[in-house]
């Protein structure tokens, strides 16, 4: 069977050698490469990084199929997708604002505040409310409760199948959000929703987004889409060892190409 791989950049900034890196190992990895622009946070995205995405890829020598998929067009899709989560009885609305739930976390109780692939854990403040209009977020105990235990296949870092059950669902990653009032979906279900629509069968992506795989597992499961096989690889850090963020226009291809640096260039700093 054909292994579908993708790349799936945000245009809010220049692409840098992590972004190089990244869609290099999508390609290598695949026998076919799609083109994704994820570009629901329409406050940040701007238009003229999104034409660079595709010089710079075209420039290291990539292809991809077509169409190009762009996520603001999307919006009916993952309507959609809400909307039957909504009828599973797994979502609910939230109306704290980010001083809210800091507050809750802040109040006197024991121990440390609970982290997870989004950041601390949501305490469930709204999880009983039966009025209101926000942020949709998922009841992580319900969701769990109609699948049981998850499970998928890592083919990168850290290989091998990889199981998560509720309690560890629960406690690890929490009432994650779907939707955002102002935007609509999130990453997480917009990503799930895009990866089956493609017909992905490997998701390539680097290691700070393996702790969101789990969460993503859940969403397919109560969605009944598949499962690809995922990759998840290194980073491309500075000398001081941070990640490359896109505001770090030094490491940007674009200038690297202006300087007269070659493809081959790139894919030897990176280690390819």
């Amino acid at each position: 069977m054909a292994v579908v791989t993708r790349f799936a950049p945000s245009p809010t900034g220049p692409l840098h050698l992590g972004h190089a890196y990244a869609a290099l190992i999508a390609q290598a990895r695949g026998d076919g490469l799609l083109l994704r622009i994820e570009d629901i946070d329409t406050a940040r995205c701007r238009q003229e990084f999104e034409a660079a995405i595709y010089e710079d890829l075209q420039w290291l020598g990539l292809s991809w199929g077509e169409p190009v998929v762009r996520q603001s067009d999307r919006r009916s899709a993952y309507d959609l997708a809400l909307a039957r989560l909504g009828d599973l009885g797994v979502t609910y609305q939230c109306t704290c604002t980010r001083t809210d739930i800091k507050t809750a976390l802040s109040a006197p109780q024991e121990g440390v505040v609970a982290t997870g692939p989004d950041g601390p854990l949501y305490p469930g403040t709204c999880r009983s409310a039966r009025h209101g209009t926000g942020a949709v977020r998922l009841n992580m105990a319900a969701a769990m409760d109609r699948i049981g235990q998850i499970q998928f296949t890592e083919t990168g870092l850290l290989p091998g199948p990889k199981v998560f059950d509720a309690q560890q669902m629960v406690s690890a990653v929490g009432d994650i959000v779907l939707a955002r009032r102002e935007i609509g979906t999130s990453y997480h279900l917009a990503v799930v929703v895009d990866d089956a629509a493609q017909a992905i069968t490997e998701v390539t992506r680097g290691e700070d987004l393996r702790e969101s795989t789990a969460i993503h597992v859940v969403l397919q499961r109560l969605l009944g889409l598949p499962t690809p096989v995922y990759h998840h690889h290194r980073l491309i850090r500075d000398d001081q060892g941070k990640r490359l963020a896109k505001r770090d226009d030094a490491r940007a291809l674009a200038k690297y190409r202006a300087e007269g640096a070659t493809p081959a260039d790139i894919r030897r700093w990176v280690g390819l």
